[in-house]
């Protein structure tokens, strides 16, 4: 699946969920609608899909956006900044877009700096579940299809997220290389 079809059918989910995303509970709706999106279209399209999230997942393995997600949550774990990336995809092409080229364009998002749950761990498995609807089988089945298709994203990402590590703790290296999410979720007193 091409980059412009897997933006598309988030678009469309988006559009379903017909709410704000930047809530988890908006992001889950989207995650729900894909799921939906997705249910419709053939095995190998839902495989193909995954395959492009797996791509744009790839692309947002980078520390500074690491360092605006343990700004937005509070703390960020691995998992934590996996289901970040979920709800980054939830909120469309042109938020992810920009946040991948200037993760501080994040703090025109909209986001509660009080709601540190800035994730959907549901957009993660939504291709997973669209194929076990889609298909009778079990999420087993799609894992078996994602590997036949020789594109798993664990075998193709590096090991560490791009760019320069720092510390996330630091707040002169926040304000540095985030200064209006640091100002937002981490004010100089």
């Amino acid at each position: 699946m091409d980059r412009e079809t897997f933006w598309d059918i988030v678009e469309r989910a988006r559009g379903a969920a017909g709410r704000e995303t930047v809530t988890a509970e908006g992001a889950d709706a989207v995650a729900r609608h894909l799921v939906a999106e997705l249910s419709v279209l053939s095995p190998a399209a839902i495989v193909g899909f995954e395959q492009a999230y797996d791509d744009v997942n790839l692309e947002a393995w980078r520390w500074d956006l690491w360092a605006a997600a343990y700004l937005m949550r509070g703390g960020c774990s691995d998992d934590g900044f996996d289901y970040f990336r979920g709800w980054l995809v939830a909120q469309g092409r042109a938020v992810w877009e920009r946040a991948v080229a200037d993760p501080d364009s994040l703090a025109e998002a909209g986001v509660d700096p009080e709601d540190d749950a800035v994730e959907c761990e549901a957009v993660l498995s939504a291709a997973g579940d669209a194929y076990a609807e889609a298909t009778g089988a079990g999420t087993d089945a799609f894992w078996e299809a994602l590997d036949a298709a020789d594109r798993a994203a664990d075998d193709r990402a590096p090991a560490d997220p791009a760019g320069e590590d720092f510390d996330f703790d630091d707040d002169e290296q926040m304000h540095a290389r985030l200064p209006r999410l640091t100002a937002i979720y981490r004010p100089l007193e």
